[in-house]
């Protein structure tokens, strides 16, 4: 069998600054997740802090690391949307079952 010259085949080679810059990035991320512990951030801050920069690190990892940030825009959304309407349908789920509850403690004495 022949090499054909016209066909090649190269891998995609991305700069190892890259990299480091991401790891770079991720392990100041993970440092202020770590600082909304050690200044002692209370509350719905707290929660909206570490669930940011939580989210910022997965973001990262999921497009660099994986290499989604080179990839076609459908493979993007076939990973990315049934996560995201999974959410919305938790969402609606959990405003009904909201509403369930306080029916039941209206209209019948009780929640539980």
């Amino acid at each position: 069998m022949q090499h054909d010259p016209s066909i090649t085949h190269e891998a995609q080679q991305h700069p190892i600054s890259l990299y480091l810059k991401v790891w770079g990035l991720l392990f100041l991320l993970s440092a202020m997740s770590y600082l909304v512990d050690y200044m002692h951030v209370q509350g719905i801050m707290r929660w909206t802090l570490i669930i940011v920069f939580m989210l910022l690190k997965a973001g990262l990892i999921v497009s660099i690391f994986m290499h989604m940030a080179w990839e076609r825009l459908s493979l993007i959304y076939a990973i990315l949307v049934p996560p995201l309407v999974l959410l919305v349908l938790v969402r609606i789920m959990t405003i009904e079952a909201n509403y369930a509850f306080w029916t039941r403690a209206i209209f019948m004495g009780g929640g539980g």
